[in-house]
């Protein structure tokens, strides 16, 4: 039978591909729902002006370094493919929240913004509105600094989609090939 010696059940690598992809999967949401509850958690009292636009920029910057620690990891590790799942994980929600952010203090410092009023919700809904680049056309920026904000995150987004799914790729096949390597050990099995 495959997967099974002696009838005794699953091969302990078969065990230890389970317990690493439940532990992937688990720390993914963790690291998910944190970041969403420091996203509705933390105090956001400044007004949206250019030392906000400082932190944007600082932001997207951390960003920028946290993909590049994570595919490192990736590549690292000996199972590429759970890493890139986490490395994922992070870097996207960081992103997304980082720009709903920047979106809601934006309507709070400038209340003719957008459309409508955001709340924390509001400017997440946008955010993934934009990024999904669905458009439904309900919340919409109407200053230029609000539209300058939804630009480069438009392009930030394609970039994002683009560069960080070939990056990831690359890094998992660089793991996956590394793992081959004559003379190392196959973790996996």
């Amino acid at each position: 039978m495959a997967g099974r010696r002696e009838g005794r059940g699953p091969d302990p690598a078969r065990r230890a591909d389970r317990r690493s992809a439940l532990a992937a999967l688990a720390r993914s949401a963790l690291n998910t729902t944190g970041l969403l509850l420091a996203y509705f958690l933390l105090p956001m009292d400044e007004d949206f002006g250019p030392a906000m636009a400082a932190v944007l920029a600082l932001g997207l910057l951390a960003v920028a370094a946290l993909l590049v620690w994570q595919t490192r990891a990736i590549v690292r590790s000996p199972r590429p493919r759970l890493r890139a799942v986490e490395a994922l994980s992070v870097t996207v929600p960081v992103f997304l929240l980082l720009f709903a952010t920047v979106y809601y203090m934006t309507a709070r410092s400038e209340p003719g913004a957008f459309t409508e009023p955001l709340s924390r919700t509001d400017a997440l809904y946008f955010t993934l509105t934009v990024f999904a680049t669905v458009g439904f056309g309900d919340i919409t920026p109407v200053t230029q600094p609000a539209r300058v904000a939804t630009m480069v995150q438009m392009a930030g987004g394609l970039l994002f989609v683009g560069v960080v799914a070939r990056v990831v790729l690359g890094a998992v096949e660089s793991g996956l090939a590394r793992r081959r390597e004559p003379g190392r050990p196959d973790p996996g099995g």
